[in-house]
C-alpha cells in the first residue's frame, strides 16, 4: 500500500538519515509512512518496545481497553485501510488494539524503518551541522536532519515513592508497565492504589480474579458505564461503509470523537427532562454522557446538575453506605478530570471479597514487607500491590529523552517552569525538531488517533515546504510562542477544566512537577483551523532560516 512513487533513495553508510522519528505507536507509524512513502525521505523509526503499539504494547493490565470507540479509535487517513479492518467490540480492548496495529504495520510495510528495542539515552542538536545526534543505548549515535517525538502523552509510569516499598516481601507492579505474560492473581490478596480511569478499568477485572481486592481511594471519581459489547455485523458494515462521513464529523467536533455535542444548555430543559436525557444518556453509554448539553464544561451550576446525577447513581448502585457515601465523595466537576467510562465498577465494591480505603482520612503511611500500614497504624496485609497511579503526563516522555538544542540548552531546562510550546509542535531554541501531540496541543482532550492525525499531516506537509524553499532550519520565535502560551492559558481558564488543582492535566499527580494546564482546551477543530492559518501564512511565527541563516520568515 505505499506509495511507490515516492520511494527513498539509498542511504549511504554514515549518511544523515532525513528523519529520524522515535515512537512506534500511532504517531510513530503514521509518520513514517508520511515521509518515507508520501515524500520519499529516507526516515528511521527508533522504538524501545519488542513491536508497534506505543502505549498498547505496554499497557496490558486487567481490563484495559480503550475509551474512544473502535470505529474512531484507528487511522482515518486512508479509506482502503478503513475498509479492510474489522473491530469485534464497542470498546476494543488491549489486545485487539495492537492486532489492529499490527495490520497497519503489515499493510504499510513499515517494519522495515523501525528499529525495535532501542531506547533513546539522549538527543543533542549539532549547531554546526544543522543535524540532531541520537544516542541509543549501547552507545551507537544516529544523525538526522530532523527529529521527529511521537512518544506519546501517556508512556512515562509514575510510581509513588512510597517508603518501605523496596522492603515489600510481595510483588509489585505499575499498570503501564504490566508484565507482557500477565500476571496470576488467583488466591492473591491485593491492594490496588489509584481510582482514575485506569484504577476504575482495572478494578472489575481483579476482584474477579483474586482472593481479595483492597482498593485505596484518595480521591474519588465519577464515572458512567460504557456499555461495551460486541459489534454485530449490520453495525460492522455501516461503519465500514460510512468512513466520508464518520471522518467528517470527527473533524468536526471538539474532541475528535464521531458524535456531536448538543446546540442545548443545562438550563434550557426542565428537571424532569433532564433527568429523562441523562437517563437515555446512562443506557446508551460511553462518553456521549458529557455530550447532551454544550454547557457541562463552562457553566458550574450546569455542571452541579449532571454531578449530582451521577453522585446520585452511585449512591443508588453501591450497597453498603460507608462505602457509597465515600465513592460518591467527589470534590470536582464532571469531567473536569478526565472522565472515565466503566465496565462495572461500582458494583464491584458490592462483592464480599473488595474493600475500600480513604487514605484522605487515613493517609499510607509505609508499605511494610507484609502489606500497607496507615498513619492510623492499621495494617492491611497484602501479595500484590497493584499501582494505578497514571504517568508524568505530556511533558515526561519528551523530558526523559535527555534532550538538548541550540548551545547545549536543555528542554528540562526550558521547562523548568512548565512546557512552552508554539502550537505544542515545536520548541523555540530547538531547531528542526517536531512534537506530535506535545504539551500546547488538544492532545489528551481528544480522541486522540484525530490530533496525531493532523499533526502528522501539518509536519509531513510542513517539512516538504522547506525542502521546496531550500530551507534547512526551523524553530518558532519566542515571541510566538509566549503568545501560544498565552492562548493556552485563556483556552483553559474559560472552562472548568483548570479549576481542579489535583488533575493531572496539570501534572498535580507528580510531586515537584510545575502546575501548568497543558493541554489545548479549544477544541481540535479550532486548532485545526489555526495550524491551517499559521501554514497559509508562510508558517507565521516560526523563524526559517536557508543553508546561508538568512532569515527567510
Amino acid at each position: 500500500m505505499p506509495d511507490s512513487s515516492a520511494t527513498p533513495s539509498p542511504r549511504r553508510p554514515g549518511q544523515p538519515l532525513d528523519a529520524l522519528i522515535i515512537g512506534a505507536g500511532f504517531s510513530g507509524m503514521y509518520m513514517l509512512h508520511r515521509l518515507r512513502d508520501r515524500l520519499g525521505l529516507n526516515a528511521l523509526v527508533v522504538e524501545r518496545g519488542g513491536d508497534v503499539g506505543g502505549t498498547w504494547y505496554w499497557n496490558r493490565y486487567p481490563g484495559a481497553r480503550c475509551d474512544s470507540e473502535s470505529h474512531s479509535y484507528c487511522f482515518a487517513f486512508s479509506e482502503e485501510l478503513w475498509r479492510g479492518w474489522d473491530w469485534s467490540q464497542r470498546y476494543p480492548d488491549h489486545a485487539e488494539i495492537r492486532r489492529y496495529m499490527n495490520y497497519v504495520a503489515e499493510r504499510l510495510d513499515l517494519r522495515r524503518d523501525i528499529r525495535f528495542g532501542t531506547n533513546v539515552t539522549a538527543c543533542a542538536y549539532d549547531e554546526a551541522a544543522n543535524l540532531w545526534r541520537v544516542t541509543v543505548e549501547g552507545g551507537e549515535v544516529l544523525a538526522a536532519r530532523y527529529l521527529i517525538t511521537g512518544v506519546g502523552c501517556l508512556s512515562t509510569a509514575n510510581v509513588p515513592q512510597l517508603p518501605g516499598l523496596e522492603d515489600f516481601a510481595g510483588q509489585w507492579y505499575h499498570t503501564g508497565e504490566w508484565p507482557h505474560e500477565g500476571v496470576d492473581l488467583g488466591g492473591k490478596r491485593v491492594g490496588q492504589i489509584g481510582t482514575g480511569s485506569t484504577g476504575i478499568q482495572a478494578a472489575p477485572a481483579i476482584a474477579a480474579e483474586a482472593a481479595h481486592l483492597t482498593v485505596f481511594q484518595r480521591t474519588a471519581n465519577y464515572s458512567s458505564p460504557a456499555n461495551n459489547q460486541p459489534l454485530s455485523a449490520e453495525r460492522k458494515a455501516w461503519m465500514r461503509d460510512n468512513w466520508a462521513e464518520i471522518r467528517r464529523v470527527m473533524h468536526a467536533t471538539t474532541n475528535g470523537h464521531p458524535f456531536t455535542v448538543e446546540d442545548r444548555s443545562v438550563h434550557d430543559v426542565s428537571d424532569r427532562e433532564l433527568k429523562e436525557i441523562l437517563d437515555a444518556a446512562w443506557d446508551f453509554g460511553g462518553l456521549q454522557f458529557r455530550a447532551g448539553f454544550r454547557d457541562v464544561l463552562l457553566d458550574e451550576t450546569a455542571n452541579a446538575k449532571l454531578a449530582a446525577y451521577l453522585k446520585n447513581k452511585i449512591l443508588e448502585i453501591v450497597q453498603d453506605p460507608a462505602k457509597a457515601r465515600l465513592l460518591a465523595d467527589i470534590d470536582h466537576p464532571y469531567a473536569a478530570k478526565r472522565p472515565p467510562i466503566d465496565s462495572g465498577y461500582f458494583e464491584t465494591f458490592n462483592r464480599d471479597n473488595v474493600d475500600l480505603v480513604d487514605v484522605r482520612a487515613d493517609p499510607i503511611e509505609r508499605v511494610t514487607p507484609g502489606g500497607i500500614r496507615l498513619e492510623s497504624g492499621r495494617e492491611i496485609a497484602l501479595d500484590v500491590i497493584v499501582f494505578a497511579t497514571g504517568y508524568d503526563a505530556l511533558t515526561g516522555p519528551l523530558l526523559k529523552l535527555n534532550i538538548s538544542g541550540a548551545g547545549g540548552r536543555t528542554l528540562a531546562q526550558e521547562w523548568a517552569a512548565g512546557p512552552r510550546t508554539y502550537l505544542g509542535l515545536q520548541v523555540a531554541g530547538f531547531p528542526n525538531l517536531f512534537t506530535v501531540t506535545g504539551p500546547g496541543s488538544p492532545s489528551v482532550l481528544c480522541n486522540l488517533p484525530v490530533p496525531i492525525e493532523q499533526h502528522v499531516e501539518w509536519i509531513a506537509d510542513c517539512i516538504a515546504h522547506l525542502r521546496a524553499e531550500g530551507v534547512s532550519r526551523i524553530e518558532p520565535s519566542v515571541a510566538a510562542v509566549e503568545a501560544w502560551g498565552q492562548e493556552v492559558k485563556r483556552a483553559a481558564d474559560a472552562t472548568l477544566l483548570s479549576r481542579v488543582p489535583h488533575s493531572w492535566y496539570l501534572g498535580a499527580n507528580v510531586p515537584g512537577k510545575p502546575r501548568v494546564f497543558m493541554p489545548y482546551a479549544g477544541g481540535m477543530a479550532r486548532y485545526r483551523a489555526h495550524c491551517d492559518q499559521v501554514a497559509a501564512r508562510g508558517y507565521e511565527g516560526f523563524v526559517l532560516r536557508r543553508e546561508a541563516t538568512s532569515d527567510a520568515a
